[in-house]
Formats: C-alpha cells, sequence, structure tokens
C-alpha cells in the first residue's frame, strides 16, 4: 500500500513538473499546422498576383517539402546530441529566419526568392516536429503516451483551420495585398517563442526509462542504428505508408482551392471560409473522434475502415459525378484524420533508443507532398482538376494495403 502511494505521488509530482513544458510544446504544434495551411493559400494566391500556372505553383509546396526530406536526418542527429529544447530553438530560428525572408523577396517580386525562404521555413519546421513529436509523448507517464500526443495534434488542426481563413482573408480581400506583411508577423512571433525556450528550462527526456541506456544508444554508430531500423518490416512499411498518406493529404489541401473555384462552385474567399471551417474543421473533429474511438476499437481496425472510405472518397471526385464527387471531397477529410498518429505511433513503438533517429525518417515523409501535388498539377494541366483526384485516390490504396496487412498481424 505505502508503494502505491508513493508510485501516485511520484507521478503527480511528475505531472506538475512536466505541466509547463507540455504546454509549451504543444504551441509549437499550432504553430507550424499554422505556417503549413497557409501553403495553400499562397497556390492560389501567386497564381494571380505573379500570373504563374496551377503546375508552376506547385513548386510551393515542393520547396517545402523537399526540405522536411533533406534536414529531417540531419535534425535527428542534432537532437541526439544536444537535445530536444535546443533542437526547438534551432528549428523555430530557422522558422522565424525564413518567414522574414518574404519582406525582400516582396519587395523585388522574385519568386525565386519567395521559393528560397519557404525552403529555410521547411528546414525549420522539420526540425520542430522532429523533436516536438517524441518529447511531447514521453513528457509524463508511458501508459499516457498515445493521449498526450494526441491532445498536441489537435492544436496542429486547429493552426490548419485558422491559417488558411486569417491570411487568405487577408491576401484575397484586396489584390494589392502584400505576402510579407503575414509573414513578417510570423516571423517576429516566431523569434519572440525562440527566445522564449533558450530562456525556460526544459526537462532533457530520455528515450528510455534506463539512464545507462541512452548512454549507449548515444555511442551507437549511426549506420548501425539506420540498419536496425530499416532491417524491421514494421518500419520500412509504416514509413512507406506514411510517405503515400502524405501525397493525399498535402495535394488535395493544396488544390482545394483550385478544385472548389474550377468549375464556379465556390469564389475564391467562399473557399477559403469552407477549407478552414468545413474542410479542415471537419478534419479536426474526425481526429478527436477518432481517437475517442481508439480507446474501445484496435487502432489497425480503426486506420482499416478510415483507409477503404478515403478510397472511395477520392474515387467519387475523381469519377465528377456532381454532388457525390463533392461529397467525396469531404469524405476524404473526415475519414483521412487519424492516418497520421496512427500510423506514426505503430511505426514507432518499440524504437526504444532509436527513436530519435526513427522520427527523423517518419518527418522525411511530408516530402510526398511535394511529389503528390506536383503530380495532381501535372494531371490538372493535362485533363481538368477532377481527373487529376486520381493521385490521391492510388495513394490511399496503398494505405489501405498497409492497414489489412497491420490487422492481420
Amino acid at each position: 500500500m505505502t508503494k502505491q502511494v508513493s508510485t501516485y505521488a511520484r507521478r503527480q509530482g511528475e505531472g506538475n513538473r512536466y505541466l509547463l513544458p507540455f504546454i509549451l510544446i504543444t504551441s509549437l504544434f499550432f504553430m507550424w499546422g499554422f505556417a503549413r495551411s497557409i501553403l495553400d493559400v499562397l497556390n492560389k494566391h501567386f497564381q494571380e498576383s505573379m500570373e504563374i500556372s496551377v503546375l508552376h505553383s506547385t513548386m510551393i509546396q515542393a520547396t517545402t517539402y523537399v526540405a522536411y526530406a533533406l534536414m529531417a536526418l540531419p535534425a535527428g542527429i542534432f537532437i541526439t546530441r544536444y537535445g530536444y529544447r535546443r533542437g526547438v530553438v534551432f528549428g523555430l530560428l530557422l522558422f522565424g529566419f525564413g518567414a522574414l525572408a518574404f519582406i525582400p523577396g516582396d519587395a523585388i517580386g522574385s519568386f525565386g526568392i519567395f521559393l528560397a525562404a519557404l525552403f529555410v521555413i521547411g528546414c525549420g519546421l522539420a526540425v520542430l516536429e522532429t523533436a516536438a513529436n517524441p518529447y511531447a509523448a514521453k513528457l509524463g507517464a508511458p501508459e499516457k503516451a498515445a493521449s498526450r500526443l494526441n491532445f498536441a495534434q489537435s492544436f496542429n488542426g486547429l493552426g490548419c483551420i485558422l491559417g488558411p481563413v486569417l491570411v487568405g482573408g487577408f491576401l484575397f480581400s484586396d489584390e494589392n495585398s502584400s505576402v510579407a506583411v503575414p509573414y513578417a508577423a510570423m516571423g517576429c512571433v516566431v523569434l519572440l517563442v525562440a527566445l522564449l525556450f533558450s530562456r525556460v528550462q526544459l526537462p532533457e527526456i530520455g528515450d528510455s526509462d534506463n539512464d545507462s541506456d541512452n548512454v549507449t544508444s548515444h555511442n551507437t554508430s549511426l549506420g548501425k542504428t539506420i540498419s536496425s531500423l530499416w532491417s524491421s518490416p514494421r518500419f520500412r512499411y509504416g514509413v512507406i505508408a506514411l510517405f503515400c498518406y502524405e501525397i493525399a493529404e498535402i495535394a488535395i489541401n493544396s488544390l482545394f482551392i483550385n478544385y472548389v473555384t474550377s468549375d464556379g462552385w465556390m469564389d475564391k474567399m467562399t473557399a477559403t471560409w469552407v477549407l478552414s471551417f468545413g474542410a479542415l474543421g471537419l478534419f479536426l473533429l474526425a481526429r478527436i473522434t477518432g481517437s475517442a474511438i481508439m480507446n474501445y476499437v484496435r487502432a489497425e481496425k480503426v486506420l482499416l475502415i478510415c483507409a477503404v472510405m478515403t478510397v472511395v472518397g477520392a474515387l467519387l471526385v475523381t469519377l465528377n459525378i456532381g454532388t457525390l464527387s463533392r461529397a467525396g471531397l469531404f469524405i476524404c477529410y473526415a475519414f483521412e484524420a487519424i492516418m497520421f498518429p496512427t500510423i506514426f505511433a505503430i511505426t514507432i513503438s518499440g524504437c526504444g533508443s532509436s527513436t530519435k533517429i526513427a522520427s527523423s525518417f517518419l518527418m522525411m515523409t511530408p516530402l510526398g507532398g511535394a511529389v503528390g501535388t506536383f503530380l495532381m498539377g501535372w494531371v490538372a494541366a493535362q485533363t481538368d482538376m477532377s481527373t487529376s483526384f486520381i493521385v490521391p485516390t492510388i495513394a490511399y490504396c496503398a494505405v489501405l494495403l498497409y492497414a489489412m496487412r497491420q490487422v492481420k498481424r
């Protein structure tokens, strides 16, 4: 009895100790959700303000998510060596300076400078996500890790909702609106948050409960760690499935406004509001609901059902059959919501002392967004926006195959 009371008191003390760090880390989920969602508005804005094609505008996503692929592994190495807090500060500095680079880009009117700024922002976001996902999961009792991570990710969804409506409302309200204004404001806020994180002492959490294990893992060569990870089918297939999910999710978000305005269904302003409060609002509610359902139903089964529904939804859009196709678009948002955290959790479970490096590989997968957006833009240029949804349809099929494999395990 005394031992149980002691354990309870220790966990209560840890909960109080981790409360402020968890609040601070959760704010980062909001920030990168906000930053990534703005890209969907930039596509349409640059098509009109710089008179570029849909295909050309997909370089926005390509540049940002190529940065993820290039920076994620260095981020994992950096965090392994210097810790989560310094990783967060480094990521915020890159994010902030990249956002401020929009000021000279707007003054010169150079799409190339905008792309360079987005590349730096993408590098910063890659570092932030590689650090924050495992850190949020470890701030407290291990049995509550999934609950904490899902809660933190809900703020990512909130950022995704507010980003398009705030920035889109500003850019689309006046054709002379400067894109540098929202990015300069965001850059200043991000740098202030970086200063805050540099001053606050955050507890450094190890990758296992045994400190000696962490020392051993630090001395293990990077090559052996990577080889060990990729020798696991669970890890390999998880990375592939997450890559395919990002192809579909990011591509649909990126060209949402183009799709709903292509046949006069909505105007730009209406499309921005529907993207924020309709599609992404539905996404957020579905993620919360899915997390609750997983308390009673095996996560792999929930993933399987959702994968089937996303294939159906994307196929309906591709067939271009009026109201059903429009409904299919929102079916995708509702049933893809749980995919990222579920696949991430399944893949990273059991990685132990390789968690940081495993996280870095998983955070390379947003490169799929660059691939998917480019392919959708190319197909749309050759045919139409509805037909371009064949790209996310195929990607969702890959996730479905992964889910079927996991259910059989």
